[in-house]
C-alpha cells in the first residue's frame, strides 16, 4: 500500500476522534504484515490520564485481533481537525510501536501540502529500550 493511501485512511480516522478538551484530533492507519489496515483515533477523557492516542488505539486493535507484525503506520493530526503539518507520534506511542516493530519500520506523516514525509522508528526513537534489553 502506498504511503498516500495510508495517509488518506488516517485522515478519515482523524474525523472520528473524540477530542472535546484539546480539540487536537489525530488519526492513524496501521498496516499489518497480513495486509489488513487497522484504524485508530485519539480518545480524550476529562481526567486526561485515561486518554488514548490514535497510534496506540490502532496498535491495540490490531493486537487484540491477533496481528503482531506490522509493515507501516500513517499519522495525520492537527488542531480543530485541520492537519497543518506533520504530527509525529508522542513518546509513549513510539515506545508501543517499538514493542512490535524494528528500527526500519516506516512512519508516514502528512505535510501541510498533503504529501508524505517518511521516517523510520529508529529515527524517531533512537537507542530505544525493547524486549531485547530484558533478555538474560
Amino acid at each position: 500500500m502506498k504511503p498516500e493511501e495510508l495517509l488518506e485512511l488516517a485522515a478519515g480516522a482523524m474525523e472520528r476522534a473524540y477530542a472535546p478538551y484539546s480539540r487536537f484530533t489525530v488519526g492513524a492507519a496501521l498496516l499489518g504484515a497480513s495486509g489488513r489496515v487497522y484504524l485508530g483515533c485519539n480518545v480524550e477523557n476529562a481526567a486526561y490520564g485515561p486518554s488514548n492516542c490514535a497510534e496506540r488505539t490502532a496498535v491495540f486493535k490490531a493486537v487484540s485481533e491477533g496481528e503482531r507484525r506490522f509493515a507501516a503506520i500513517a499519522v495525520v493530526g492537527g488542531p480543530g481537525g485541520r492537519p497543518e503539518g506533520p504530527c509525529p507520534p508522542c513518546g509513549v506511542c513510539r515506545q508501543v510501536l517499538r514493542e512490535f516493530c524494528t528500527d526500519d519500520f516506516p512512519i508516514y506523516l502528512r505535510r501541510a501540502d498533503g504529501s508524505a514525509a517518511a521516517y523510520t522508528l529508529g529515527q524517531l526513537l533512537p537507542e530505544s529500550f525493547s524486549g531485547a534489553n530484558l533478555e538474560v
